[in-house]
């Protein structure tokens, strides 16, 4: 992960990340190389770079430093495949400053993989403002998928979801899922799901190599409501049953579990891809999101976690 800014800032996040993990984490050069993609080379370059902009001391002498060792003591407790941790800025009240640009650069490493991958994306705030940071792509080798329906109740395009949104960077094959996210009974959303086109988009998500997804609390403000995707009976029914958090549609309890009344029987979302074979990425921070985070981490809905340091604080906080 790289901050936003000029080439030399983002050289120095560079090697501040090969200092840490070659002085603190004890990698090699190789190993660093392997981590980061880069040659081994310009691992080595890195590291000297650390040494020579005086960033390494006693200890590494810069913020990204304290965002490496969360992220780690973050896979630790909760096996994770990925950990981002970007610095918070205490003088912002953005709710996504830094984690997007975060969430920005890993969906553009995968994008750029030699390799042809299908990549999932769900919707939120986060996301949106992830793929606005996005720089033009060739992507053509690859397919992306949205986990989710891209209609609201009134029938307009919803807002938040990122797959259109993606066609004016990314040149891929895009495979929208023309639905409301929540049906009006179970009746409809079965009838919805056997659809032709529908069953080959959702058949494409459940094989998804790498799934990008948000973390919607369940406020008197949970973006379920303010969108319009549920009523407030809905949503105060949610929060009796237990509800703190969601992910495209899917509501779930501190636990991590679903929530199986209310609205579960009508998500028309895909399944969650599986975390034993997909790399399930949520972009999130925030103490409105926290509780859902937490329960997402119990819950394993997800392998890979992009926050701030302040949010990667308080989820280590949690008991």
């Amino acid at each position: 992960m790289t901050r936003g800014g000029n080439d030399e800032d983002r050289r120095l996040d560079d090697a501040a990340r090969a200092g840490w993990l070659y002085y603190v984490a004890g990698n090699t050069q190789d190993e660093i190389a392997a981590k980061l993609g880069i040659s081994r080379q310009s691992a080595q370059r890195l590291v000297s770079l650390a040494i020579s902009a005086g960033l390494v001391k006693v200890r590494l002498e810069h913020p990204i430093a304290q965002c490496l060792d969360l992220a780690t003591r973050l896979r630790d407790r909760f096996a994770l495949s990925l950990v981002e941790v970007a610095p918070t800025d205490p003088a912002s009240d953005s709710t996504t400053l830094g984690v997007a640009n975060a969430v920005a650069v890993e969906i553009e490493r995968h994008l750029k993989s030699s390799s042809p991958i299908v990549m999932a994306m769900g919707t939120g705030r986060t996301l949106k403002a992830a793929i606005d940071l996005l720089p033009a792509i060739d992507a053509s080798k690859h397919k992306i998928v949205s986990l989710t329906g891209t209609i609201t109740p009134d029938g307009s395009a919803a807002f938040y979801n990122v797959i259109y949104d993606m066609a004016s960077a990314v040149r891929s094959r895009l495979f929208p899922m023309p639905l409301p996210v929540i049906a009006s009974s179970r009746r409809e959303r079965d009838l919805l799901h056997q659809q032709p086109m529908i069953q080959t988009t959702l058949k494409l998500a459940a094989r998804a190599n790498v799934a990008f997804v948000g973390i919607g609390d369940l406020g008197a403000r949970a973006p379920l409501f303010v969108d319009g995707f549920i009523t407030g009976k809905e949503l105060r029914a949610l929060q009796k049953a237990g509800g703190v958090g969601e992910i495209v549609g899917w509501t779930f309890d501190e636990r991590g579990e679903m929530v199986a009344d209310v609205t579960y029987d009508r998500v028309t979302s895909a399944q969650i891809p599986s975390r034993d074979r997909s790399l399930v990425i949520a972009g999130a921070k925030g103490k409105l999101k926290l509780p859902g985070i937490v329960a997402a981490l119990r819950g394993r809905l997800i392998n890979g976690l992009i926050t701030d340091e302040a949010t990667a604080r308080a989820v280590l906080g949690r008991k």
